[in-house]
């Protein structure tokens, strides 16, 4: 897709939102709502930004609503990316991370097209974890004021990081060495006006799969607890087990990636309702795209390959142990519009589909502390909603297949509607 169709369509959408009529009445042949139930023949009403009513079969259409006939599908919740990266665009020539600088504005307009590609993989809402220049903290106000079209982004502004030599391009990071630095750098994210913490707990990311712990316990404790003094939840990166079993200690909300992570943290993650996005799938998308888009160094692939090996092992055990797990993509650069495959590895730990749509919707919804407006299609939450070709409790694809996906209603407005076209090319 191209950025200019893509924003034409975007300021398309906008424009047109606000002349929908207030109420609106969706058939869906089911309704898989996101609270245990199936509903077939389902009609759920729609009032503003929230769903009024659910049923099933013939139901009283109120006076100038807008019927919109889905009954070819089957409807789900929109789906919740809780670990993303939307302001990693790639224009598709330059390799990415060697792209050139722009200034944060002309980042906020590109950045966009990664929005609306979740959307047309049926995720309404995301959690973004680090972003330069306070990107994606403008990003999510110009979503909710309806200025801009995208998913609902909690963001966590600048990542902590220790510093270290590193090769170019450097990470993105604010550096934060012992507890006082540590404590400065967590009070200045959150009064930029980020919604988490986000701290960067080990070595690791695109072709690097080391795990060497950064920040120490008594860092990530003094973090954590900063945190949530000033009413905010943290998420730890640990690509290994060291940095995890002490990001967990300290009490951190939730724990990204984590290979390896031994017997007795996955027990502690369970006893401490500790969230984790084992983000299986953006390693594979870096397999996949190894030489052809990042243009890794010689065996790069085998060593992701091994880590995937070691993520899946270790998703499925805490999968077992009863750890909470969430769905994240971390989709960065070509990873848009691919968010949702984490579910077909969900699926492979153990999971039945329903349980892998629960950890897209229910789960995250109630990490993001918004349970009683996420992740379920049911009177009083924001309405959205996704409907898809397929039946995602026979086969998870239906949901986690961007093809799969026809239209999308976000907070009441159709964002997404491949119904009657091929689509936006």
């Amino acid at each position: 897709m191209r950025v200019t169709t893509l924003l034409t369509f975007a300021l398309f959408l906008a424009a047109a939102s606000p002349a929908g009529a207030a109420t609106k009445v969706i058939k869906l042949g089911k309704l898989i709502d996101g609270t245990g139930r199936v509903i077939t023949n389902a009609v759920v009403v729609v009032e503003d930004d929230r769903v009024q009513r659910v049923a099933s079969g013939n139901v009283p259409i109120p006076t100038g609503a807008e019927v919109i006939d889905l009954s070819r599908y089957t409807g789900i919740p929109g789906l919740i990316d809780a670990h993303t990266h939307i302001t990693y665009y790639w224009d598709g020539v330059t390799p990415p991370r060697s792209e050139p600088p722009r200034h944060p504005a002309v980042v906020a307009v590109l950045a966009q097209e990664n929005g609306l590609k979740a959307l047309e993989a049926g995720v309404t809402t995301i959690r973004d974890l680090n972003a330069a220049n306070g990107v994606d903290l403008a990003m999510r106000d110009l979503v909710n004021m309806g200025k801009m079209v995208g998913p609902r982004m909690f963001v966590a502004g600048t990542a902590l990081m220790i510093t270290r030599s590193t090769a170019p391009p450097a990470p993105i990071g604010i550096l934060a060495d012992g507890v006082d630095g540590v404590l400065r750098a967590v009070r200045q994210v959150i009064a930029s006006g980020a919604d988490w913490v986000k701290m960067r707990g080990s070595t690791g990311g695109f072709d690097d799969v080391t795990q060497l712990q950064t920040f120490t316990f008594e860092e990530m404790k003094a973090a954590v607890d900063a945190s949530h003094a000033l009413g905010k939840k943290i998420a730890i990166h640990s690509y290994g087990p060291a940095g995890a079993r002490d990001a967990v200690r300290a009490g951190v909300d939730s724990l990204e990636h984590g290979a390896d992570l031994d017997d007795e943290t996955i027990a502690e993650m369970v006893r401490r309702n500790t969230y984790y996005a084992p983000t299986i799938d953006h390693n594979q998308y870096y397999v996949e795209n190894a030489d052809t888009v990042y243009h890794f160094p010689a065996g790069s692939k085998e060593r992701l390959q091994d880590y995937i090996r070691r993520n899946v092992d270790t998703a499925r055990k805490a999968f077992r142990a009863g750890v909470r797990i969430i769905m994240g993509s971390d989709a960065v650069y070509n990873g848009w519009g691919l968010n949702t495959r984490e579910l077909d590895w969900f699926v492979k730990i153990g999971m039945t589909p329903e349980q892998a749509l629960t950890a897209a919707t229910t789960t995250p919804a109630a990490m993001l502390g918004m349970e009683k407006s996420l992740g379920a299609v049911a009177p009083g939450f924001l309405a959205d909603i996704v409907a898809v070709e397929g039946d995602p409790l026979a086969d998870i694809t239906a949901a986690s297949k961007r093809e799969n996906v026809r239209w999308v209603m976000k907070a009441g407005q159709t964002v997404v509607d491949k119904t009657k076209r091929s689509g936006v090319n």
